[in-house]
C-alpha cells in the first residue's frame, strides 16, 4: 500500500550542501593552496599578480565574490554535516540540538562570508 501522506525530510538539503562542499574541497581547494600557498611565496608568480589592487578587483567582481563565498562556506557545510553524522555513528546522540548546532555553525560561516564580501 502506498502512503499518501509521506513524512517530509530535510535531509536532501543537507546532503546537497554536503556533496557540494565535498566536491569544492576536493577540486578547488588544492588548486587554491597550490597558487596562494606554494607558488606565490616561492616567487613563481609575479609580484603584481597578487597585488592588493588586483586581488580587491577580483574579490569585488561577481565571479570573485562567488569564489570567496564558495571557498569559505561550502567546505564548512560539508564538515558540519560530516561532524553531525559522525557523532551519531560514535553513539553521541545529540538529537535536534546537535543538528541545529552543526548547521547553525555552517550557516554562520556562510553568512559571515557574504558579509565579508559586502564589506570590501
Amino acid at each position: 500500500m502506498v502512503d499518501l501522506n509521506p513524512k517530509r525530510s530535510d535531509e536532501p538539503v543537507w546532503w546537497g550542501l554536503f556533496g557540494a562542499g565535498g566536491s569544492w574541497f576536493a577540486m578547488i581547494t588544492p588548486v587554491t593552496i597550490l597558487v596562494l600557498g606554494i607558488m606565490a611565496p616561492l616567487g613563481i608568480l609575479d609580484a603584481d599578480t597578487l597585488s592588493y589592487e588586483r586581488v580587491t578587483d577580483f574579490v569585488t567582481s561577481i565571479i570573485g565574490a562567488l569564489f570567496v563565498i564558495g571557498t569559505l562556506s561550502l567546505p564548512m557545510w560539508h564538515a558540519m554535516h560530516r561532524l553531525h553524522h559522525g557523532m551519531h555513528d560514535l553513539k553521541f546522540h545529540t538529537g535536534t540540538a546537535g543538528k541545529v548546532a552543526c548547521y547553525a555553525t555552517a550557516f554562520l560561516i556562510s553568512a559571515l562570508s557574504v558579509i565579508f564580501i559586502f564589506m570590501i
